[in-house]
């Protein structure tokens, strides 16, 4: 049996931050999903297909094939045999991303490549649905949550550090609206599970996240 743990939360609460350094501690594999529905979301924005056309945007399913592939420990994820790694990191990405993660035929097609990973593998995995729906057998789950402020300024300062023009009070009206849109999506919602352990990570560093989370982990060799 393959030892599974499921990170959840919203927009900027530092899931895949953590994520990727609780892996790299457990010598586990870090599987990013949201890079998954980036490269989704890429796709369409390159072939000029408007993402709120459902039907234009599952009759290109065929054309798409997503890899996930490890170069000296560094994940990167391939876009029909591209390495988009880089490319599917901008704000704008970002939100056609979680645009297209509320289509349900795209969760199922994603989702369907998430689980086969994770059967063979023991792994970490970060989203909004994974503890709900994609690990729901996972042993142990996370909400990994912070104040809409914070997170708008941690946002904020990657922007800022990327050369990239920010504004705050923009940012945090975007957070809001994100977390609105995953949080009452027909399509996998995302939701606290009763068997998750809320870490709100406002006030925490990342150590002491880090620190936390394994402390609740009962993985042995």
């Amino acid at each position: 049996m393959k030892y599974n743990i499921a990170i959840d939360g919203p927009a900027g609460a530092g899931k895949s931050t953590i994520a990727k350094k609780l892996a790299e501690k457990l010598g586990f594999v870090y599987i990013d999903t949201g890079a998954m529905y980036r490269a989704m979301a890429y796709y369409y924005m390159n072939k000029g297909i408007d993402i709120d056309d459902k039907e234009a945007v599952i009759a290109e399913f065929d054309n798409i094939n997503i890899e996930l592939k490890y170069i000296d420990g560094v994940q990167h994820i391939y876009l029909n045999k591209e390495d988009v790694s880089s490319l599917i990191r901008t704000a704008e990405v970002g939100e056609n991303a979680s645009k297209v993660s509320a289509i349900a035929e795209v969760r199922k097609k994603l989702v369907a490549l998430q689980q086969e990973i994770a059967r063979s593998i023991n792994v970490v995995m970060d989203g909004r649905d994974i503890a709900s729906v994609v690990l729901p057998d996972a042993d142990l789950k996370i909400y990994l949550t912070a104040s809409v402020e914070v997170r708008a300024q941690r946002r904020y300062k990657e922007r800022i550090e990327k050369g990239e023009d920010a504004d705050l009070a923009a940012i945090e009206e975007e957070i809001r609206q994100r977390d609105y849109r995953d949080m009452h999506r027909d399509a996998s919602p995302l939701v606290c599970v009763p068997e998750a352990v809320v870490v709100d990570t406002s006030y925490m560093s990342i150590d002491e996240v880090l620190e936390h989370i394994i402390s609740l982990t009962e993985f042995t060799e």
